[in-house]
């Protein structure tokens, strides 16, 4: 296998790209994401996003045309701690193309991903999502894909934080890229929900 593609060779550059990531709904976190390029067209969407897709812990990426590309799926019992990524729509009797392990300790957060398959392809995700600024490194500590805040380039205005760049490197597949995105907006909106249970005043019966 190719070391940067995963899911598909279709969404692997030549050269760098930019992608634009919309979330699609702002009532309620996660409901959704659509995904364009620097032209304007649509590239990858997801849908069904919102509460009780994310109970389930499974999402599906899909393509301009709505064919399905990748299923995350969180694995349990671990919660969010270790999600897996699957081809096409569902995981029923399928093996996991990458796993995503997320490991705490104090003062950081590790993020690491492992190409199944495929032993020694491994990539680090370094950065805080929450902030959107993240860079996924491979082994040899390269920047194959980097997460940040989108920045208007006629007013240099940084946008919301429901709308991110996504930078692809050259021969990085973008389906892996955005499935990982998924995850991690995921991985932040439990670590939110956490902080908001932990910091909400203690109620009397």
């Amino acid at each position: 296998m190719k070391g940067g593609l995963v899911v598909d060779d279709g969404f692997v550059y030549e050269e760098e790209k930019h992608l634009t990531v919309f979330k699609t709904c702002l009532f309620f976190a996660n409901d959704g994401f659509t995904v364009y390029d620097c032209k304007g067209e649509l590239v990858f969407r997801v849908d069904s996003y919102g509460p009780d897709s994310r109970d389930k812990g499974e999402h599906v990426l899909m393509d301009a045309h709505g064919r399905c590309l990748l299923t995350v799926r969180r694995k349990r019992p671990s919660l969010h701690q270790r999600w897996e990524g699957y081809k096409g729509e569902g995981t029923d009797g399928s093996n996991p193309i990458f796993s995503v392990r997320r490991t705490s300790m104090i003062g950081r957060c590790t993020v690491t991903v492992e190409v199944c398959g495929n032993p020694g392809e491994e990539y680090q995700i370094e950065g805080s999502f929450a902030t959107r600024s993240c860079t996924i490194l491979n082994t040899l500590k390269e920047a194959v894909a980097e997460i940040r805040r989108k920045v208007d380039a006629s007013t240099d205005v940084v946008l919301g934080k429901d709308v991110l760049s996504l930078c692809l490197k050259p021969g990085f597949d973008g389906a892996f890229a955005m499935g990982l995105v998924l995850i991690l907006d995921q991985i932040n909106g439990y670590d939110s929900v956490e902080n908001e249970v932990k910091e909400s005043p203690a109620t009397e019966d």
